[in-house]
């Protein structure tokens, strides 16, 4: 993900959680994934011909899916298999973007909470940063997550929403499509979109090439 000279030296993150590169796409996504777009969640392997994470293996949705949760704020995200264990805090929109956690706060994950919850009918969105200017960050192993992998959001009603990762996509920000990355499909499977900074690092722009998305499916629930 990162060559030699991004590992010698603290590197910082690339900003893109910002009203450009990343806010306006969240909140395209979200309208998008609201019914606009039928079968997007299938397309989304091919989006944009992207490149794929050594190890993450073949797409394939999770089979049978869990029917949809009451919505209900989410607290906790947990994927045990990277050791991730993140609280998760609602973040809105500023200046037509989407506010994420603040970069004093590195190990917390944002939920949109303008979107549909984690576990209810669509796709859920949660974003992270993958590092700051001095220390690894919530998603800095998330493009390790390989497809099958257990994805577990515990919520504000004692009830843990479960899901199985399907896809893992590093998408390019030159051929981003929301259409694509973000649509869940004509009946409002509840699925779950992970997405922090990927690709190579641009040290003249500060930005990095591309955004890596874990796409999921709701596949169980259990008593927190």
């Amino acid at each position: 993900m990162f060559g030699p000279d991004d590992e010698a030296e603290p590197r910082p993150d690339s900003r893109t959680w910002t009203a450009v590169a990343v806010g306006m796409l969240l909140l395209a996504a979200w309208l998008t994934g609201h019914g606009a777009v039928g079968g997007g969640a299938r397309a989304l392997p091919a989006a944009a011909a992207a490149a794929r994470p050594a190890g993450a293996g073949p797409a394939a949705l999770p089979h049978p899916a869990h029917a949809p949760l009451p919505p209900a704020r989410p607290v906790r995200l947990d994927i045990p298999s990277i050791g991730l264990h993140a609280d998760l805090v609602g973040r809105g929109l500023r200046d037509g973007a989407v506010d994420p956690p603040p970069y004093d706060t590195p190990d917390v994950a944002g939920w949109y909470r303008d979107g549909p919850a984690p576990g209810a009918p669509g796709a859920a969105l949660i974003v992270g940063h993958v590092d700051t200017e001095t220390r690894a960050a919530v998603f800095y192993l998330l493009p390790t997550v390989r497809t099958g992998a257990r994805i577990d959001v515990t919520r504000a009603d004692h009830t843990v929403a479960r899901f199985t990762a399907y896809a893992v996509t590093t998408v390019p920000k030159a051929r981003f499509d929301p259409a694509l990355v973000y649509g869940h499909g004509p009946t409002g499977r509840p699925e779950l979109r992970l997405i922090t900074c990927g690709g190579p690092f641009d040290r003249a722009t500060r930005t990095y090439s591309a955004n890596v998305v874990v796409a999921a499916a709701l596949t169980g629930s259990r008593p927190a």
